[in-house]
């Protein structure tokens, strides 16, 4: 599993375990939907931090526990 991958599952998961969807999810970060749709559809390879930060804020989590789940810990080095 890559990084985009591992954080389009998070986000993912985040809005599942809440009941909230992707538009919902948009306006409690401040963002727009395509925003965070780039991001889980793959469009964007490289989504910002400042970005992945918006949506701890919106769903009131720490960069920290966003990152902290066993998919981030078991990543591959990405640098070949």
């Amino acid at each position: 599993m890559d990084t985009v991958t591992a954080v389009r599952n998070r986000i993912l998961s985040l809005c599942g375990e809440r009941g909230i969807s992707i538009n919902k999810l948009s306006t409690l970060c401040a963002l727009p939907p395509s925003s965070i749709k780039n991001i889980l559809y793959g469009k964007s390879r490289n989504p910002k931090l400042l970005t992945i930060k918006m949506i701890c804020d919106g769903l009131e989590i720490t960069l920290g526990e966003f990152f902290s789940t066993p998919e981030f810990d078991a990543l591959e080095q990405e640098i070949q």
